[in-house]
């Protein structure tokens, strides 16, 4: 077969590329092109019953297509949806956690609202994850390939870390393994350089951040604080270097009321917050008046965990695996809120979910795929989904966050 074909394509899929069948009935998947384009493509990676290509060239544009804002789109694995306009980019992302649902999770029309958007699709994430080129200067990788483009503009971090980024130079890479640059609702700025082993280089700090070196053995702050501080819904944050904390940041009150809201939470009552991290959804329980008990598995989100949490008196922290940890909690919840990683939650942890019998469930995920996967796994034992409300925190990009609300069917 040619390594060079043109078809039409009909579909979007999860992960940024659109799709159309090939002469023989083999599905082809494309990204940086859009669902009634005709295009010219090569195909680079091939299976019985799918492969895999890159755009080589749009022969008749969609009439959705816009022009992509930024210089590198098209080569830079960093963003999928630059020539949609920002309300195709909801609608689409929908109709994805729908189709997933339907096809992985087994639902017939499934109870998914309409996607609640960013207030800023440009300039919005608060953290940013930079490759080094071969000359030191920061870059992603490009699109479908294990190399780093060096970057010369880009719009998805907020102003503090657009003016931070262009900065950086490393003379001697060493064992770097990555770059990362952070900001907080306080105006200060961090560079992380997260490597094997520890420094043996001079670093030069030319702006007021606060630079860290993280290894696995644990961090060291070579200049600066050791902290960043976020505010949410008048709440204050303590995260360090290694914690995570979700990155867009005008989102984030939306994102607890939703959390909230679907928890319906009561005064008194008890609920478990699984993947706590360092513990935002556990504090807005806590100042609901709800006993919390929290499990998190990251050592340094749980120093976090502890210090943001210090105002309040019931509340139990397990540092541990969750299916660790479950197992030993006695206690009868009310509602759980679980906040997997992109691995989701697996069927061990469902279990012992489902043995815990919460009167609610609400899963907040950033991938619809294991998702959909756990969601088949609840709606068998005997929960009810009640709604599945999507949330664009990654705007110009193929990531989808999901709050599901899910009860005992009753």
């Amino acid at each position: 077969m040619a390594d060079e074909l043109v078809l039409t394509l009909s579909g979007m899929a999860y992960g940024g590329e659109s799709f159309g069948r090939d002469d023989e009935g083999r599905m082809v998947f494309v990204p940086f092109a859009l669902p009634a384009e005709r295009v010219r493509v090569h195909l680079r990676d091939e299976h019985k019953r799918w492969a895999r290509a890159d755009l080589l060239e749009v022969l008749e544009p969609s009439e959705q297509r816009i022009q992509p804002r930024c210089i590198h789109f098209g080569e830079c694995g960093g963003c999928h949806y630059q020539h949609l306009e920002y309300a195709d980019q909801l609608h689409a992302k929908r109709a994805i956690v729908v189709e997933q649902m339907e096809r992985i999770g087994g639902f017939i029309s499934p109870p998914v609202l309409e996607t609640v958007g960013s207030p800023h699709s440009w300039n919005y994430r608060n953290q940013m994850q930079f490759h080094l080129g071969s000359t030191g200067k920061p870059g992603l990788m490009r699109q479908g390939q294990p190399e780093v483009l060096v970057l010369q503009e880009c719009h998805l971090p907020l102003p503090a870390v657009d003016e931070l980024w262009p900065l950086i130079q490393v003379e001697e890479q060493e064992d770097i393994q990555r770059v990362g640059i952070r900001t907080d609702t306080e105006g200060g700025t961090m560079v992380v350089f997260q490597a094997l082993e520890s420094p043996s280089l001079e670093i030069e700090v030319l702006s007021e951040a606060s630079v860290v070196w993280s290894t696995p053995a644990g961090w060291q702050v070579l200049a600066g604080d050791p902290a960043l501080q976020m505010q949410v819904l008048g709440q204050s944050f303590q995260v360090s270097p290694d914690a995570f904390f979700q990155v867009n940041t005008g989102l984030l009150p939306a994102l607890v009321q939703l959390v909230m809201d679907a928890a319906r939470v009561e005064p008194g009552q008890l609920a478990l917050d699984l993947y706590a991290g360092v513990g935002l959804f556990s504090l807005f329980l806590a100042e609901r008046g709800l006993k919390v008990i929290a499990v998190e598995a990251s050592p340094v989100a749980c120093v976090d965990f502890e210090v943001n949490l210090d105002a309040y008196a019931d509340i139990e922290l397990y540092e541990a695996q969750v299916e660790a940890a479950l197992p030993a909690i006695d206690s009868q919840p009310d509602v759980i809120v679980a906040d997997p990683p992109r691995a989701g939650l697996g069927r061990e942890v469902i279990e012992l979910i489902l043995a815990k019998n919460p009167t609610r469930f609400v899963y907040v995920s950033c991938d619809p795929a294991t998702m959909a996967r756990d969601s088949k796994q609840l709606a068998a034992a005997g929960m009810r989904l009640e709604q599945i409300q999507p949330v664009d925190l990654f705007p110009q990009t193929y990531h989808i966050e999901t709050v599901s609300a899910w009860s005992t069917r009753g």
